[in-house]
C-alpha cells in the first residue's frame, strides 16, 4: 500500500505543480477582470496546499513519528495565518509574488524535512521571523521617504561588514562566508547585496554623469574586491552583474557594459590563477568524472541524481540524495530532481522565472527612478542567483556555492530573500498608488496621463468602472475626487 501511494504521489505532485505553474504565467496573459484574477490566485493557493499535504503525508508515512505530523500542522498554521494577514493588511499587494514565495518555501520544507528534520525545524523558525518582517517592510517602503538620501551610509555599512567577514569570518568549503555568534551563524553578504543595490540606486538617482559613475564604480569595486579576497566568488559575481545591469539601465551607455565585461573577464582569469579553490571548481566543471575521486565528486553525484530521477522521479524516500555533498544548501535542486522528477524541477525553474518577470514588470512601470533601479537591481540579484545555483548543479557553469532562494537550507539566505520579496511588494504597492494618482490627475486637469503608465488588472477594472460611471452620469470632478481621498 505504501509503495502504491508513493508511486501515485509522484504523478499527483507533478500534475498539481504543473497546474500551479501554468497559473503563474496565466496572470501575465492579457487584461483580466478582478473576479478572474481572484479565481487564478485561489486555484494557486489550493494546489499549493495540496502539494504541501501530499508531501507531508509521504513524510509521515515513512518516518512514523508524531513530531512530523505536529511539524506539518505548524507549517500549515503559519502559511494560513500569514496569507490571511498579508491579504488583509496589503490589499494592493501582488498575490502572484506572495503565492510563489510561499510555494517555494513549502517545497523547501518538504525536502529539508525528508533530508534532516533538525535542519527543517531550524529553517521553519527562521521563516517565522522572516514572514513577520515581510509584514512590516512593504509599509516602510511605502511610507518612509528618506531611503534615497542614505547613499554613503549604505556604502559604509556594506564595506564594514564585508571587511569584518574577511578579518573574523569562518572558512567553509574554501571561502570565508560567515561570522559566528555563539550557536548562530550569520552570512553578511546575503544582506549586504540588498544594501549594495540601494547604494547603487541612490548614486545613479542623484546623477548619471561620468564623475558620479566613477564614484559608484570605485565603491562597487571595493565591495567585489573584498568578496574576491574572501574567495566568496558566487556573491562577488552577483554583486558585479547587478551593478552592471543597473548602470546600463540608468545611463543607457553600452560602453559601460563593454568595459565591465572586459574587467570581468580579466578578473576571472586572475582569480583562476590565484585561487586553487577556483581552479578545482573549473576542473570539476570541465570533466567531473575525470576528477571523480577529488573535486569532481560533488558535481558527478549531482548529475547521477538528476539522471536517475528522470522525468517523474523515484518518489520521496526512494532516492539517495544523502550521497550528494552539501545537498541541503547548494545541491538541493539535484535532490528534488531525483525524488520528485525532472518535470517538477523544471516547474521550479518556471516559478522562479515568473517571479523574475514580475520584478522586471514592476521595474519597467514604476516612475520614480530610484525605486525603478531598486526593483531592477533586486530582480537581477534574485534571477542571477537562481541561474548560478541551477547552472552549477546541472554542469552548465562551474559551481559557485550559492543557494537556491527560499528552497535551500540557510538562515541568512532565507531571511534576505524574504526581505527582497517584501521590498518588491512595497514597490508594487507604490506603483499601484502612482497609477491611481495619475488617473486622478487626468480627471482633474482634463489632460491625458502618460501613455506608459499601466495598471494591474484589479485596479484597471475598478478605475474603468469609475470612468464609465463618470461619463454616463456626468458626475462633477469634486465627487470623483472623493473616491480617492484616502490615497497617500
Amino acid at each position: 500500500m505504501e509503495h502504491l501511494l508513493t508511486e501515485l504521489s509522484k504523478y499527483l505532485l507533478i500534475i498539481f505543480f504543473a497546474i500551479y505553474t501554468f497559473q503563474c504565467f496565466n496572470v501575465f496573459k492579457g487584461r483580466k477582470s478582478e473576479e478572474k484574477m481572484r479565481k487564478i490566485y485561489g486555484r494557486q493557493t489550493g494546489f499549493m496546499f495540496l502539494i504541501h499535504l501530499l508531501g507531508n503525508v509521504l513524510i509521515i508515512m515513512n518516518e512514523k513519528e508524531l513530531k512530523y505530523f505536529i511539524f506539518y500542522l505548524a507549517q500549515l498554521a503559519l502559511m494560513i495565518i500569514f496569507l490571511i494577514l498579508y491579504t488583509k493588511i496589503y490589499k494592493k499587494a501582488s498575490r502572484l509574488v506572495v503565492n510563489n514565495m510561499c510555494m517555494l518555501m513549502i517545497i523547501g520544507f518538504i525536502m529539508l524535512t525528508r533530508l534532516e528534520f533538525e535542519s527543517a525545524l531550524r529553517q521553519f523558525e527562521i521563516a517565522v521571523v522572516g514572514l513577520v518582517l515581510t509584514l512590516i517592510v512593504p509599509l516602510l517602503i511605502r511610507k518612509v521617504k528618506f531611503f534615497k538620501k542614505l547613499t554613503w551610509i549604505y556604502a559604509g555599512v556594506g564595506i564594514v561588514f564585508l571587511a569584518a567577514v574577511k578579518v573574523m569570518g569562518t572558512t567553509s568549503y574554501g571561502a570565508q562566508l560567515s561570522i559566528n555568534f555563539g550557536s548562530v551563524s550569520l552570512q553578511p553578504s546575503e544582506f549586504i547585496k540588498i544594501i549594495f543595490v540601494m547604494f547603487v540606486a541612490s548614486m545613479l538617482y542623484e546623477s548619471t554623469e561620468f564623475k558620479q559613475v566613477v564614484k559608484a564604480t570605485i565603491v562597487a569595486i571595493i565591495h567585489v574586491g573584498i568578496l574576491v579576497l574572501s574567495t566568496d566568488l558566487g556573491a562577488a559575481l552577483i554583486f558585479f552583474v547587478a551593478y552592471l545591469v543597473m548602470l546600463y539601465v540608468a545611463t543607457r551607455s553600452p560602453k559601460y557594459i563593454g568595459a565591465g565585461l572586459g574587467v570581468g573577464v580579466i578578473a576571472s582569469l586572475v582569480s583562476y590563477k590565484l585561487f586553487a579553490h577556483v581552479r578545482n571548481r573549473v576542473i570539476a566543471w570541465q570533466d567531473p568524472l575525470g576528477s571523480y575521486s577529488g573535486s569532481g565528486y560533488q558535481v558527478s553525484q549531482s548529475l547521477f541524481a538528476i539522471g536517475t530521477g528522470g522525468w517523474v522521479g523515484l518518489g520521496l524516500y526512494n532516492g539517495m540524495p544523502e550521497s550528494i555533498p552539501v545537498v541541503k544548501q547548494d545541491f538541493i535542486f539535484s535532490a528534488i530532481s531525483e525524488e520528485l522528477g525532472g518535470v517538477f524541477a523544471i516547474c521550479i525553474v518556471l516559478v522562479c522565472a515568473s517571479c523574475f518577470l514580475m520584478f522586471l514588470n514592476i521595474a519597467l512601470q514604476i516612475k520614480d527612478q530610484f525605486y525603478k533601479l531598486i526593483a531592477l537591481g533586486l530582480g537581477t540579484v534574485y534571477g542571477f542567483q537562481v541561474f548560478l545555483t541551477i547552472g552549477g548543479v546541472t554542469k552548465c557553469i562551474p559551481s559557485t556555492g550559492v543557494t537556491l532562494p527560499l528552497v535551500s537550507y540557510g538562515g541568512s539566505s532565507l531571511l534576505s530573500t524574504l526581505i527582497i520579496f517584501a521590498i518588491i511588494q512595497g514597490l508594487y504597492i507604490l506603483r499601484q498608488d502612482e497609477g491611481a494618482l495619475y488617473e486622478v490627475t487626468k480627471n482633474k486637469s482634463g489632460r491625458k496621463a502618460p501613455q506608459d503608465i499601466r495598471i494591474e488588472p484589479e485596479t484597471e477594472k475598478s478605475l474603468s468602472d469609475r470612468r464609465t460611471t463618470n461619463r454616463t452620469k456626468k458626475k462633477k470632478h469634486k465627487g470623483f475626487e472623493t473616491q480617492f481621498e484616502n490615497l497617500d
